[in-house]
Parts: C-alpha cells; sequence; structure tokens
C-alpha cells in the first residue's frame, strides 16, 4: 500500500505530565546503577551507622536493656543536637562516596555518544534533563542523609514524648536543610563535571581533586598567614562551618598564638570566616556549576 493512502491517526493514549517528565531519567539510571552488586553492597553498608544510631536511642529509654548490658544511662551518649550532628556528617561522608560512584558517567556518558540531541528533540527540555540526571543523585542520596535522619528524630521524638519534640523542632530542620545542601552541592559539582570530563575515572579523579586540592590550599594559607580565612575555600570546611551553624555548635574563635614582640607581648586571635561568608561562598560555587552546565548542555555541540 502507498504511503499516501495509509490513514494516519493523533495519539490518543494517556499523557506523561509535564511536570514528572523528567522522572524518567532516574527511573531507567537506578536500573543499571543497582546491576553493581558491588554498588549494592556498598549502598546497603551506608545504612549500618543508622542502624547504630537508632540502637543508641532505643538504649536511652529501654530499662531492662541497660541492666541487661550493665550499662548506666548517664554512660550513653546524650541525645541531642551534637548526637544527629555526628551522625548527619558521618552519613554525609558516605553520601560522597555514592556521588563518585555515581554521578561521574550521567552527563559525560550522553555527550561521549552524541544522545543529548536525542533527548532534546522530544518534548524534553533542557532544565528537565538537568534536573531529571540530579534526581538520581538526589533522591538516591537522600535516602541515606536527611529522611532516615528525619525518621529517627520522629523515633526519639516518640520515646521522649511531645515536649521534647517541641523544644527540639529546630534539630529537625537543621537535619533537613543541612541534608538537602550538601546533597545539592554533590549533585551540582558531579554534574559540571560530568559535563566537561568525559572519562568516568578522569571525572572521579577530578571530583576528588575539587574537594582535597582546595582543602589543602586553605590549610597552607591557614599556616602561612596565620588565619582561618583559607576555609573559605575549602568545600569540606564550608560545609562543616555550615552544618555547625545549623546545629548551633558553631564557634568562630578556633585558635590562638601568642608570641613576643621586643618587649610586648601579642596575641593572634584565629577565627574562622562568618557563617554568611560561608553560604555565599557555596552560592557562588553552585552559581558556576549551573552556568557550566547551561554552557555545556546543547543540542549540538561546535567543535573547532
Amino acid at each position: 500500500m502507498a504511503v499516501y493512502e495509509h490513514t494516519y491517526k493523533p495519539y490518543t493514549g494517556q499523557l506523561t505530565p509535564e511536570w514528572s517528565r523528567f522522572l524518567i531519567i532516574p527511573r531507567h539510571a537506578y536500573q543499571d546503577v543497582f546491576k553493581s552488586k558491588l554498588f549494592t553492597a556498598f549502598f546497603s553498608i551506608c545504612f549500618i551507622p543508622l542502624l547504630v544510631e537508632a540502637i543508641l536511642i532505643y538504649l536511652h529509654h529501654n530499662v531492662n536493656a541497660l541492666a541487661l548490658l550493665r550499662v548506666n544511662v548517664r554512660e550513653l551518649i546524650p541525645i541531642d543536637a551534637f548526637f544527629f550532628q555526628a551522625f548527619v556528617n558521618v552519613q554525609g561522608g558516605f553520601a560522597f562516596f555514592v556521588t563518585l560512584l555515581v554521578g561521574p558517567p550521567l552527563v559525560s556518558r550522553d555527550l561521549r555518544n552524541n544522545a543529548l540531541p536525542l533527548y532534546l528533540s522530544r518534548p524534553f527540555t533542557r532544565t528537565e534533563y538537568v534536573l531529571g540526571k540530579m534526581s538520581v543523585l538526589l533522591f538516591l542520596l537522600s535516602t541515606i542523609t536527611w529522611i532516615p535522619q528525619l525518621l529517627l528524630f520522629l523515633f526519639q521524638s516518640y520515646l521522649e514524648g511531645g515536649r521534647w519534640f517541641l523544644d527540639s523542632l529546630w534539630i529537625a530542620s537543621a537535619i533537613f536543610i543541612g541534608g538537602v545542601v550538601w546533597i545539592l552541592l554533590l549533585a551540582l559539582l558531579s554534574q559540571a563535571v560530568s559535563a566537561f570530563v568525559k572519562w568516568r575515572v578522569v571525572a572521579s579523579a577530578t571530583l576528588l581533586g575539587l574537594f582535597f586540592i582546595p582543602s589543602v590550599f586553605g590549610e597552607v594559607v591557614n599556616n602561612i598567614f596565620l588565619t582561618r580565612w583559607g576555609n573559605i575555600v575549602s568545600l569540606g570546611a564550608l560545609i562543616k562551618n555550615i552544618s555547625a551553624g545549623l546545629f548551633g555548635t558553631f564557634v568562630r574563635t578556633t585558635g590562638r598564638m601568642e608570641y613576643l614582640d621586643g618587649d610586648v607581648a601579642r596575641e593572634i586571635i584565629m577565627n574562622e570566616p562568618p557563617l554568611w561568608c560561608s553560604w555565599a561562598a557555596l552560592f557562588v560555587i553552585c552559581a558556576i556549576c549551573l552556568a557550566l552546565l547551561s554552557r555545556k548542555v546543547k543540542a549540538y555541540e561546535v567543535v573547532k
């Protein structure tokens, strides 16, 4: 039958809502990610600190278990802001290593195989593409960072009572904001690196370098100039100060040094950068990552 004799009809099936079209990317990405038994095993290990945290919370409220273990409740770690901050930091470390394993190939694989035109030729915008790739990490990292921490916070509130919940509600907000800020930074950095470095091993090494090289440089600046302002270029120090500020444990003065200037004794006080500077530096880093992604994620590439 000739082509012009065919009767064509428009698609009458159910359309995917526009707001959720980007979710098709993580749905297929997770199928590839969890095919690796090594990654699945490592991802399971990430929940061990959460199990320890739950046990510690439970022991505080179980007299029989304390008597069986012959442990005084005063000898246990107090369940306070510092307790949750410590475990949030531990889970943040696991989130970094998960990002190293999952993040680098997400965009670079599409660029290496010229797959972006196939994505963007469909009813799929560049924003939805970037959001879809980032959501692979955002959803994955959320399951090991702020989501289980909030569940454990509710568990502690259930055991301790409504009064503790109301008095400690600010801890829940610190868990949520700190967790979201950390995984958002990891997602943006990994996608920006992935967009410019097409080889997975090199991209992972670059992501490692972005964290460790500025930290070393900042420490050198601190030691040479007897200051703490070198931490402003260290991603680890930025997140550490922001987390401490959210949990109310931030101490700006972290060092003192005394020396003799002739017959006069002088003292140098080393202060951490103000929290607003740490937030501003983090905002600039995220803005640079978005600008790099906007420049690189296109349906075509001009090669000179």
